[in-house]
């Protein structure tokens, strides 16, 4: 059983995206250990997961004290999520609103999976601290990136695991211009052109050209937050 006077040791759900990576960041300003771990899952956004050890190499560039404090990186295999669902974000088909309000992009179940998967793996690496980069402001509408969602899951890990594990997500009530800026106030400008040059967003998976804010289609709703985001925080900085 963890408990609440062990050191804080977190496990990062790390993407390899523009969220997950200025969340990593966070955690390594704030605790002592940091792991990541990345799931595989059928994403059509593969890309993604070939960008992630480029960006944990990089990272650890930018801060002596970040680098010590930088542990493993695990992967899994969560294929059984794109067996369960045909979304948008698992197969070839167009991206579109449905009928419930949500656009076909989102994945039920998976941010669930994700931090349960993530909790199992704390338990026996130790780890009492899991860091998701969930956002209740700019988001698609995702009911497993809300607080709420957030909050009984660690109530019915904690109590399915007999632990006290914190759920951390960094990111819920900043738009994507505040996680810009965070990355910003994290790492200087070294991290924002990390994030820009090397994060994957786009839900199509499509790096070609590099604009203002970084790769992608430009025209997914993942682009559109994130190239929104930056221009909003660019303009604040002039």
């Amino acid at each position: 059983m963890t408990t609440t006077n062990q050191p804080r040791h977190a496990l990062v759900l790390f993407s390899g995206g523009q969220d997950s990576t200025t969340c990593l960041a966070w955690a390594l300003q704030h605790f002592e250990h940091v792991e990541t771990i990345g799931f595989h899952y059928g994403q059509r956004h593969a890309i993604e997961l070939e960008m992630r050890p480029q960006l944990l190499q990089k990272i650890r560039t930018i801060s002596p004290e970040w680098n010590q404090r930088l542990g493993q990186d695990h992967m899994l295999d969560l294929g059984i999520i794109s067996q369960l669902s045909q979304t948008a974000m698992t197969s070839e088909i167009a991206i579109q609103m449905q009928e419930n309000g949500l656009p076909n992009t989102f994945v039920p179940g998976r941010n669930l999976m994700f931090m349960l998967s993530a909790a199992t793996l704390a338990y026996r690496r130790n780890l009492n601290v899991l860091v998701g980069g969930m956002c209740e402001t700019d988001f698609s509408g995702y009911p497993d990136c809300r607080d709420d969602s957030m909050k009984a899951l660690q109530v019915a890990i904690n109590l399915g695991l007999d632990t006290r594990y914190r759920i951390e997500t960094p990111l819920m009530w900043i738009d994507k211009a505040g996680t810009w800026k965070l990355a910003e106030q994290l790492g200087g400008q070294a991290l924002v052109d990390l994030v820009r040059e090397d994060t994957h967003t786009c839900y199509l998976g499509q790096r070609g050209e590099m604009h203002e804010w970084g790769h992608g289609c430009g025209t997914c709703p993942a682009c559109e937050l994130r190239a929104n985001g930056y221009q909003t925080y660019a303009k604040n900085r002039r």
